[in-house]
């Protein structure tokens, strides 16, 4: 009889007994789908007060890495504000989320100050320029054949797609997929004309002398192809694929950004920074094998904390490509996790990944099979796989350790025991 490895824990006490009794604790979390729900509009993601709160008493053991941003109408922090009664009351306790956003290039400690270290003002003038360029695309796009909508359609439309995001400005397709789910093929068209776009923007860019200073981030999307670009993700009816088009800063991707926190937490420590005062994320080594080596040779053993790595989005999907099947694997949290997954080895330190179950929102994505991962508890011998169709497969190296099938409720819940119990030691 086969028994198959149970990283796909549901005993949610069991972690936190564990977390509880780790003297070195790291928390490295996505946002979006893990302690808010997916939603078609940024604009009305909400946070629960008691999550912001819970954040706050693990101060020192509690960092985001997000692709979204901290600042602006669509940031973070304007959520957060808006969870207490006074808005400045977040800002006055020290109760923003610290970590990096925009992928690894916007830091942000507790009270709101914010940089983007070694990125330049011609970078960052760029950047500013893409939202009115998007807003103007999509206009003129959803305007003529085979679209062909209302003007008071398209400005609803293209007010929740163009997100003025400040370091990463993006198109955010979920109201589109909702509008065109019963006509997949325009959608699938429209996914192609956003990618299209996204590539002139880089052209755009080498032409203003800054070339090679930024890439597109399709989520979810299907891994990595030959030359390292992101593979898009077309929608096949049910699955909405890649909704996200970000216009990125090169270097700024999540996996990187580990490096950055572990940096900071070591120096919160020591008094020193392993890496250097000014390491960032756009001089960091893009290879995980490189910055696996980098922690080895800089990081101290003796310190290096237990992390856990939570997130929502890893994609495996099977495709044929050049007339051959694949595996296509790939996500936004897959790189990070799997160098948490990767550090937890070389440092011996008992690293955990938690998957949160973001597809009850509004947002269309696979979601586990809850009734078949339970009967693998009950039995061993069952393959775990089928219950995570589109998330992971049997030869995926990523191990997801704990699996939180209720969302991020239920998450939130996990998350504010876990700050009680750790802070009253």
């Amino acid at each position: 009889m086969t028994t198959h490895n149970q990283r796909f824990s549901l005993d949610h006490p069991r972690l936190l007994e564990s977390l509880l009794a780790t003297d070195k604790l790291l928390i490295i979390q996505d946002l979006d789908g893990v302690c808010m729900d997916l939603v078609r509009d940024p604009l009305t993601r909400t946070i629960e007060r008691r999550y912001v709160q819970a954040a706050a008493r693990l101060a020192g053991c509690f960092q985001v890495l997000t692709n979204g941003e901290h600042i602006g109408i669509r940031g973070v922090n304007d959520i957060i504000d808006k969870a207490f009664d006074d808005p400045n009351h977040a800002r006055e306790q020290g109760l923003y989320l610290p970590g990096l956003a925009a992928g690894g290039v916007q830091l942000q400690d507790r009270f709101a100050r914010v940089s983007h270290p070694g990125v330049s003002a011609a970078e960052l003038a760029f950047l500013q320029g893409v939202p009115d360029k998007a807003t103007r695309f999509l206009t003129e796009l959803l305007a003529a054949p085979p679209y062909a909508l209302a003007a008071a359609e398209i400005t609803a439309l293209v007010g929740a797609s163009v997100l003025d995001n400040l370091a990463s400005p993006t198109l955010n397709l979920n109201s589109l997929y909702q509008r065109f789910s019963a006509q997949p093929t325009l959608y699938r068209q429209l996914q192609q004309a956003v990618a299209d776009f996204m590539s002139a923007l880089q052209q755009q860019a080498s032409q203003a002398d800054l070339v090679d200073a930024f890439f597109v981030h399709y989520a979810p999307n299907l891994g990595h192809d030959a030359q390292g670009h992101e593979r898009l993700k077309y929608s096949d009816g049910d699955d909405a694929g890649s909704t996200d088009f970000q216009f990125m800063l090169k270097g700024a991707i999540k996996e990187v950004g580990v490096l950055l926190i572990l940096n900071h937490y070591y120096q919160q420590r020591t008094g020193h920074y392993p890496l250097g005062e000014h390491f960032n994320a756009r001089q960091a080594p893009r290879d995980q094998g490189a910055l696996l080596q980098l922690a080895r040779e800089h990081f101290d053993p003796a310190l290096m904390p237990r992390i856990l790595g939570v997130g929502d989005t890893v994609t495996s999907n099977t495709r044929t490509l050049d007339g051959q099947q694949q595996q296509l694997r790939g996500g936004s949290d897959r790189g990070f996790l799997s160098l948490v997954q990767r550090l937890g080895e070389a440092f011996d330190s008992n690293n955990t990944l938690a998957y949160i179950d973001s597809s009850n929102g509004e947002v269309a994505r696979p979601g586990i099979d809850l009734a078949h991962l339970q009967c693998c508890t009950n039995d061993p011998s069952l393959a775990p796989w089928p219950a995570f169709a589109g998330i992971s497969d049997s030869a995926d190296p990523l191990k997801l350790d704990v699996i939180f099938c209720g969302g991020h409720r239920q998450y939130v819940e996990f998350f504010c025991a876990l700050a009680e119990g750790y802070v009253g030691r």
